[in-house]
């Protein structure tokens, strides 16, 4: 006789699955899991470079899983198309009342969220060149290389003494108004459904 599926388990523990647009976010969240005992999925399949329309895809193939869909991408795009910035609003609208996903996007990128473990700041960062080189100020050895984001010490170096938490923190303070924001800490509340 055939084993029945446990249908509640499911609804009750739906997987949290990391989506994001890169190498970077990859690494982080890969480390971070260990580092940190979050539970969460975060496979290289769902870590490509991708645009608007592709995150959708993928958030729609987690739901179809009955997961919850953790998006965590980079918004800088929205200020140079405005076809971009029209497929956010409307991605943002499309979830809005969706609880089982999560858009995590950092404007100009990832590096604000990094550099926000080190100080507070608002300041106005056209791209992520601006933010990464004063997230160097404080991550000297820090490159957008595999060779360094495979490395653990990084994430290491983020999150010691406390500056996870500073992070969160400082990212909820900041809010979503200001030209430079991350909206990252929404991920960290869905690790601990």
């Amino acid at each position: 006789m055939a084993r029945k599926k446990d249908s509640n388990r499911d609804i009750r523990n739906p997987e949290v699955v990391i989506i994001g647009e890169g190498m970077t976010e990859r690494f982080y969240f890969q480390h971070l899991k260990r580092l940190k005992g979050f539970r969460y999925m975060c496979k290289p399949r769902y870590f490509t470079q991708q645009t608007i329309t592709d995150l959708d895809r993928q958030i729609g193939r987690v739901l179809s899983d009955g997961g919850v869909a953790v998006c965590v991408f980079d918004a800088d795009v929205t200020r140079l198309h405005d076809s971009d910035r029209k497929q956010l609003k409307e991605m943002r609208t499309k979830y809005a009342q969706n609880p089982n996903v999560i858009l995590c996007d950092s404007m100009p990128s990832i590096e604000f969220w990094f550099l926000l473990h080190f100080i507070s700041t608002s300041r106005y960062f056209a791209n992520s060149n601006e933010a990464e080189a004063q997230l160097r100020r404080y991550l000297t050895e820090y490159e957008k290389k595999e060779k360094f984001l495979q490395r653990e010490k990084w994430v290491i170096d983020l999150i010691s003494n406390g500056k996870f938490e500073d992070a969160l923190k400082r990212a909820k303070q900041i809010g979503e108004t200001g030209e430079s924001y991350t909206n990252l800490y929404r991920a960290f509340d869905a690790f601990k459904m």
